[in-house]
């Protein structure tokens, strides 16, 4: 009886002792104890790093400002009706294909560029920037204001015409050489489709790319990839090449004859002023380059 009367009180003991440890905050065990904190100190989420938030504030400001960027510059503009004619007259995905090609070698050309002038010091390269932004935001004001309300009509016929000439003079040598001299037998039926196809690759390739070059959306993406991600720069502007030359490929024809060229190069200039604001309001930069 007695053994059973000292078990009962050192259990009652206990189960005291464990409630106030644990009224005091305290946990009995103390390999349970370390447990618990550990969880606790996996459950406390840090708070976010001020030089990764101001990373990601950069990446999106760059690609965001590629997007809207190279979509005012290249709607109306003569890349726009090369991939338009080209895509009523061939296989619509290999101009496609080939526009594609030229504007995404030139983005990550221009965004090398753009990023080989970070060897100069980046208060430099910011209020050039700036000014270029400013210069040709104004230029294309102008050009908007004094340019012939049907200017869009009579780009898209001066590029028809240049094509149209081009595409005679390459036929007449495709005639020409699709007979094999020597054999004197025409080439097979998947030689000569294989060959039409990458023919219109190349040369929505090669046209767009000598468009393209000195461009006014070349430039933008220069002047974006020297002050923000380049990376983010490319992404953004090839976004903004592949909506634009989607568009033109699927509806051209009907854009051109829709869309005012006057109004997109006016808006055009309007977004490159907002970048030179938002350029001026952002800083160079130099603060959180140095936290970093």
């Amino acid at each position: 009886m007695i053994p059973h009367i000292i078990y009962i009180l050192f259990f009652v003991t206990g189960i005291h002792a464990s409630a106030i440890e644990e009224l005091q905050g305290a946990v009995p065990n103390a390999d349970f104890r370390s447990v618990l904190e550990d969880g606790k100190a996996r459950a406390t989420v840090s708070p976010p790093n001020a030089a990764q938030q101001a990373a990601n504030t950069e990446f999106w400001h760059g690609f965001f400002g590629a997007v809207s960027v190279i979509v005012v510059s290249e709607l109306g503009d003569k890349t726009f009706f090369i991939a338009a004619i080209l895509a009523m007259r061939h296989s619509r995905l290999a101009v496609f294909g080939g526009a594609i090609a030229a504007l995404a070698i030139m983005t990550v050309l221009s965004a090398v560029l753009g990023f080989a002038t970070t060897v100069i010091p980046r208060v430099y390269t910011h209020y050039l920037s700036i000014a270029l932004f400013v210069f040709f935001g104004i230029r294309m004001i102008r050009e908007a204001y004094y340019m012939d309300p049907n200017e869009g009509l009579e780009e898209y016929e001066e590029v028809q015409k240049t094509l149209s000439k081009k595409e005679l003079d390459d036929s007449m040598q495709a005639s020409r050489d699709a007979l094999d001299v020597e054999s004197g037998v025409v080439f097979g039926v998947h030689r000569r489709l294989w060959g039409f196809f990458s023919r219109v690759f190349f040369q929505a390739l090669t046209l767009t790319f000598l468009a393209e070059w000195g461009d006014r959306s070349q430039i933008a993406t220069i002047i974006l990839a020297a002050r923000e991600d380049p990376v983010a720069v490319s992404l953004g502007a090839i976004l903004g090449h592949s909506a634009c030359t989607l568009l033109a490929v699927l509806g051209g024809r009907i854009v051109s004859q829709r869309i005012s060229v006057r109004s997109v190069t006016f808006i055009g200039g309007i977004v490159f002023l907002c970048f030179a604001v938002s350029s001026v309001c952002l800083g160079s930069g130099e603060d959180s380059l140095k936290s970093l």
